[in-house]
C-alpha cells in the first residue's frame, strides 16, 4: 500500500489550491479516507473524513464551504479542493485510509494504518 500526497506549495490569502493524494494497493470504495494537517508543536488534526460506507464527507468547522474532498475511484486519487485559503491553514497535509475503522474513530489520526508523507501548505502574503 502506497499512498502519495501532493500539490501543497506557497499561496497568497484568499488563494485556491488542490491537493492530490494517489493510492495505490487498495481499493478506494473499501477503504475510509482523510486529509489531516499539522503545524509544529500541534498534534494532528482532522480537516477532511470520507467514510467508507455511504460514502458520506465530514469537514472541519473551520474549513467547511472553503474545501472540499473528493474521491476518484477510477484514478485511485482522492483531492482536496481548499478555495479562500486563510494563513491559519498553514500546515503540512497528510492523507490517510482505514479499511476497518469505524464511524467514531474517523476523526482520530490514530485509527488510520496508511498514510501519505505530507505536503506542505503555506498560506502568507
Amino acid at each position: 500500500v502506497q499512498l502519495q500526497a501532493s500539490g501543497g506549495g506557497h499561496v497568497q490569502p484568499g488563494g485556491s489550491l488542490t491537493l492530490s493524494c494517489a493510492m495505490s494497493g487498495i481499493t478506494l470504495d473499501g477503504h475510509a479516507q482523510a486529509w489531516f494537517r499539522q503545524v509544529p508543536g500541534k498534534e494532528r488534526e482532522w480537516v477532511a473524513v470520507l467514510s467508507k460506507s455511504d460514502p458520506s464527507k465530514f469537514y472541519k468547522d473551520s474549513v467547511k464551504g472553503r474545501f472540499t474532498m473528493s474521491r476518484d475511484n477510477t484514478k485511485e486519487t482522492v483531492l482536496l479542493q481548499m478555495n479562500s485559503l486563510k494563513p491559519e491553514d498553514t500546515a503540512v497535509y497528510y492523507c490517510a485510509a482505514d479499511e476497518r475503522i469505524i464511524f467514531s474513530a474517523l476523526w482520530q489520526a490514530t485509527s488510520y494504518d496508511y498514510w501519505g508523507q505530507g505536503t506542505l501548505v503555506t498560506v502568507s502574503s
